[in-house]
This record gives C-alpha cells, structure tokens and sequence, in this order.
C-alpha cells in the first residue's frame, strides 16, 4: 500500500485494452481512458508519510462557504436535495400558520429569512453530514437548536419584537414539521432500501482486516451491501477458516473465490460493483489489484498502512474500525439515470391508461381463442442477474414451455437465444398480437414495478442464460427493457453477437435523447410494412 500512496498508479499497456468483462455503466465507454489519480495519491501519500512527521493541524476555512460549512457533504446532488426539501417544508408548515394563525406566527416577510436560518444552523450542527440516514441519532437536538436559533434571531431583527406565544407557536411547529417530514422519509428510505438491489463488493485479502471489514459492512444498518467473497494468493488452499456468515436472506456464503489474476473474470460472474484492497504490507499484489479493477470498471478502496493511534484530522473513512482511501470510484450519470426512472414512471403509466381498452380487447381475443390464463408470466433475468417474473399477453399455447426442450434442436438463432420462424406454439391471436407487439403492453406494468425500463437490452429466460459465455453478462449490469437497439435496427437477424453488439453500444452511448430516439423509431418499426 506504500508503494500506491507515493506514486501514480502506473497502468500497464493491457489496462487500456478494453476488458471483456468490465462492468457496464450507462453511457459511459467500456474503453478505460489514460488517466492517473493525483488527488487520491497525494491524500494516500500523506497518509503514509504520517509515520515520520507530527499530525498536521485543521487547516483554517479558507472561505465564507467553508466556515458556515464546516461539515462537508460527499454528494452536492444529495445536499440541494435535502436543503430544498427543509426549506419547502418550513414554507408550507410557516405558510399555513401565517394564514390560519396570523397572532401565532412570524411576520409573512421573516418567512423566507427564517427558513434560511434553519438550514445554516442545521448544517453547522450536522444535520446533512450523514445524508444516507434519514434519521441518525442527534437529529432532534440538533434540529431543536436551529429552529430556535433562528427564531431568536428573527425576532431580534425583526422591526416589532415578537411575543411570546409566536415564538413557541413557530418553534414548535417548525420543528414538529422537520420531525414528521425526516419521519416520512425514513419509512420511505427503508422501503427503498428493500427494494435496492444490494451493492456487490470484493474483498482482495482474506486476513484479519479483510474479515474485520467483511463483518463491518454485514453489520452496518445504512448500506445494502453484499460481501460476495474474497480473493488471495496466499490463503486460498485454507478454505475452512475464510468463511463469514451472511446475513439472513443473502444467497451464498462469502469465502476465498481464487487468486488476484482470477479478478478479471470474478468480477463479472459475481457482478461485483467495488473492490476493497485489504493486503497491508503487500504493495506488489495491491497494485496487481488495483489495476485489473480499474480496468474493470470497479470502485476501488484500499486500506492504507497507517501508523498505529488516533488520527483524527486525516481524510479517511472508517469501515467498523479499519480505516480506508477511496482510490477510485467510477463517474456515475445519477441524474440523468434519475431522470431515466421518471421518464420509465410517466411513460408507463400514461402507456398503461391510454392502452387499457386496446389492453381489455387483447385479452378477450385470447380468452376466446384458446384455453388458459390470459397473461403469462415468466421468469426472467434482470439486472446483476437478478430474477424477476416478466408479464405478456399469452400468445402461445399453455404448454409451450414444455414443448421448448424438444423444438430447441430447430433454433434459427445464432449463440443462446432461441427462436425460430413459424413457432408451432403459436395461437392465432397470438400471431396477430405478436405483429404489433401487443403481447408485450403488459410489461408496462414491470417498468412501473422497476423491474424494467422502457429502453434497454431485452430481458432473455433463464434456460436462455444458462447458454450465456461469461462475457454475454455484461449486458445484464442494466434493467432490460421494452424495447431497444436491436429492435429498431436489426430485430429479424438471427446472429446473437450482433445482438450483443448492439446493446453493448446501446450502454455505452446511452442518453435520455438516445431513449427518446428509440421509443420514436419503435413505433415507426411496429407499424412498418414488414411488421416487428
């Protein structure tokens, strides 16, 4: 670890190679630039020149901004966030109050000065510092502090002096109003989390800081993440004393899943997000590491070798009690995949109202048509290779999955997909619905769940999986979608390495403009001569 906290992290000719295996982000190229990371290594270099040198002192707020802020927020998206969201609730809950109790209240003009108050002693209490907590321990003192700070200073300022029962009538709503919100939010945060896929992560060292770190984040309240093993040189022929118990409902069981040159293909089959560098003490092996993850496409974090004692002033983080520098983290778009998601929300709902009758006379044809349920659902695999039941209109016979087996031999298909021209599993209706992609109007419903998008790679079975090489799991690290690339460009073409191809490129190049294009052009193809 000495030897990356003093130099660049020098990449090899290999790491610009284009991994096969690399984690796929949204519009971002699976080609890694050439690139160091001074700022993570001037950081680590301090760290690890601490040994010989007294701790340095708190640098002094070098501005405005630094001094009221003295507590840093990691994501400026999250702070705006929830400011925006304390400001619109004292608006509301001092609005009201102002118009149903004018005697109790604040002057209608201290409002907007008021509430700025609240938001700047908030964050010199700490009340954003822990932004993924909706609720964490201190909230309500700290919140108390600044309603009242705020209200006396108002007050003070304010042309008339206030009367006491205006100042506990606004303190005490203004708080209840912050309490109830952050209570609202925290039973919304958990739910979310339920619902979030848990964040994969690799530990590189299977010695007792790796499983210290490994029991950290299995215990730890705030993060849905999972441990899916470890990787070593040295500890993998010692098998019994590498495992963790997971916690209750986590599939697996985290343990030593080879050494550091089988990362690369780990990595994938694991679809691990980050790597954690645990090796102290082993500077060739962490490099070895740290650059195979780069190329990857992982989030890296490392533990440095500190000196032994407190080090309260260095610009670390703590997992449970190992310290540990971000070496790396990969540029994700959360805005633009936020804006993704509310695109998904409006555009299946306003699909799934405005198709409701089209949606009723499909499923009476079907009914009348032939025997068996009128929607099929079917097990798909979705992101990280997670299973999900994906619904369509019925447009084959009910046993047509039994039937598969035997008409496998006739695929028409290039690689693992299997399709073939003229299916005999077919109905009438079921043809017909299929031209116009009528069967799928269902999954609408599995883009409002999450399960899927609109736009993205198409969600295959899982007996279709099964037949993927491990390099066909890249397109999995995205939700499937309705429709895609390959349907508007190449949906008759029976080569699957065009089909990955194409959704590879779609990943790469992604944008809300590229998924608007898509779902346009997805109705010229579906209405075209030749059909869908």
């Amino acid at each position: 670890m000495g030897e990356l906290g003093t130099h660049e992290l020098q990449q090899p000719e290999w790491a610009n190679v284009p991994s096969p295996y690399a984690r796929m982000i949204p519009g971002i190229s699976a080609t890694p630039a050439p690139r160091s990371a001074p700022k993570t290594a001037a950081r680590s270099k301090t760290l690890s020149g601490a040994a010989n040198k007294t701790p340095a002192k708190p640098s002094p707020p070098q501005n405005l901004t630094q001094l009221l802020l003295p507590h840093p927020i990691a994501d400026p998206l999250t702070l705006y966030q929830l400011v925006v969201a304390d400001l619109l609730v004292l608006g509301i809950v001092c609005g009201t109050q102002v118009r149903l109790l004018p005697s109790f209240s604040l002057p209608e003009l201290d409002l907007p000065l008021f509430a700025v108050l609240v938001t700047l002693f908030a964050f010199s209490e700490g009340i954003y510092r822990n932004a993924p907590d909706p609720f964490p321990a201190g909230t309500v003192p700290g919140l108390a502090r600044s309603v009242v700070f705020a209200t006396v200073l108002v007050s003070l300022a304010g042309r008339e002096p206030l009367r006491l029962p205006a100042i506990l009538a606004t303190v005490a709503s203004s708080l209840a109003g912050l309490l109830l919100y952050r209570q609202l939010r925290q039973f919304a945060w958990a739910r979310h989390k339920q619902a979030t896929e848990a964040r994969r992560i690799l530990i590189v060292g299977a010695g007792a800081v790796a499983r210290s770190i490994a029991r950290a984040l299995r215990d730890d309240p705030l993060h849905s993440t999972v441990v899916r093993g470890f990787v070593d040189d040295d500890l993998l022929r010692s098998p019994g004393l590498h495992t963790i118990t997971p916690k209750a409902g986590v599939m697996g069981t985290p343990d030593v899943l080879g050494h550091i040159a089988d990362l690369d293909w780990l990595a994938r089959a694991e679809f691990i997000d980050e790597v954690i560098l645990a090796l102290p003490g082993r500077p060739a092996e962490t490099r070895e590491a740290a650059e195979i993850a780069f190329r990857n496409h992982l989030d890296i974090r490392a533990v440095p070798d500190l000196p032994p004692g407190p080090w309260p002033d260095a610009s670390v983080e703590h997992i449970g009690e190992v310290p540990v520098v971000t070496l790396h983290r990969e540029p994700v778009p959360s805005v633009s995949l936020f804006l993704k998601r509310l695109l998904d929300v409006i555009g299946a709902a306003f699909g799934l109202a405005l198709a409701g009758p089209v949606m009723a006379l499909v499923a009476l044809l079907i009914r009348l048509d032939s025997p068996g349920r009128v929607i099929y659902a079917a097990e798909r695999i979705g992101a990280k290779g997670c299973r999900f039941r994906c619904y369509k209109f019925r447009s084959m016979v009910t046993n047509a999955d039994h039937l598969k087996a035997g008409l496998r031999a006739q695929n028409q298909r290039e690689g693992p997909i299997f399709k073939i021209v003229g299916d005999p599993r077919i109905t009438r209706v079921g043809r017909f619905i299929r031209r116009y992609s009528f069967d799928e109007l269902p999954q609408l419903w599995n883009v409002l769940r999450g399960d899927m998008s609109l736009v993205g790679p198409r969600p295959h079975p899982v007996d279709d999986v099964n037949h993927y090489e491990l390099h066909h799991y890249r397109r999995l690290d995205v939700k499937p979608g309705i429709t895609g690339l390959w349907q508007i460009s190449a949906r008759h073409s029976p080569s699957f390495d065009l089909n990955m191809h194409l959704d590879l490129t779609y990943i790469e190049n992604w944008s809300l403009r590229l998924d608007l294009r898509i779902l346009l052009n997805t109705i010229r193809v579906l209405f075209a001569p030749e059909g869908a």
